[in-house]
């Protein structure tokens, strides 16, 4: 987490820092240009604390950025990459994802890139990513010849659609019952893994 250097926090303020953390992705999701002030204030802290822990707004985002992108490489690592079959990782970790991209959605995306560990854990999930599809293309449902690092952006591709797609919400249902966390992430896993292994062509007779 990229904070204030220092000697390692106690208990009470690395609670803070949650709190700081997790305001900061709800204000920042809802307002990208919100100000020190209204985050401290929607964790329930002064300025102060905040400037005591973050240097300044930047790298509180790129704190935000750094701790969203640690959840991302939980939540693969859940998925057991290495050593679960690979359909049975890929699907876990593919509904994992989704659960942490819905709600870190500032976090991870393009407002808050910038920070350099950050991309460094994204690197590293990356080439994960393609050492997973790697497995799944020795069982043969993967072409041979097939690029994992283009089905790797086509797989990637898919979670963003799922992700940033609204559909009319039902006159009878609740206001979010059209996003994309509303809906079954496991389901949304399944089509995502489907598509990226199949296609979207009949399939073969038998």
């Amino acid at each position: 987490m990229n904070r204030t250097p220092g000697r390692p926090l106690r208990a009470d303020a690395e609670r803070s820092v949650r709190a700081i953390l997790a305001a900061a992705e709800r204000v920042l999701a809802e307002h990208p240009g919100a100000t020190v002030e209204q985050i401290a204030e929607a964790a329930g802290v002064t300025r102060t604390t905040v400037h005591r822990r973050f240097a300044n707004r930047q790298a509180l985002i790129d704190a935000l950025a750094t701790e969203a992108a640690a959840k991302l490489a939980e939540a693969i690592e859940d998925g057991h990459p290495e050593t679960a079959p690979p359909l049975v990782a890929l699907h876990r970790a593919t509904a994992n994802v989704l659960r942490v991209k819905a709600a870190w959605g500032f976090a991870l995306g393009p407002a808050a890139a910038g920070s350099e560990p950050a991309v460094r854990i994204h690197e590293e999930i990356a080439r994960r990513c393609v050492e997973l599809l790697g497995r799944i293309q020795e069982q043969g449902v993967i072409a041979a010849d097939a690029d994992l690092e283009w089905v790797r952006r086509v797989y990637y591709a898919l979670i963003g659609e799922v992700l940033h797609h609204r559909e009319p919400t039902p006159a009878c249902g609740p206001a979010a019952a059209g996003t994309a966390a509303a809906l079954d992430p496991d389901a949304l896993a399944a089509r995502i893994v489907d598509t990226v292994l199949h296609g979207v062509g009949p399939r073969p007779a038998g």
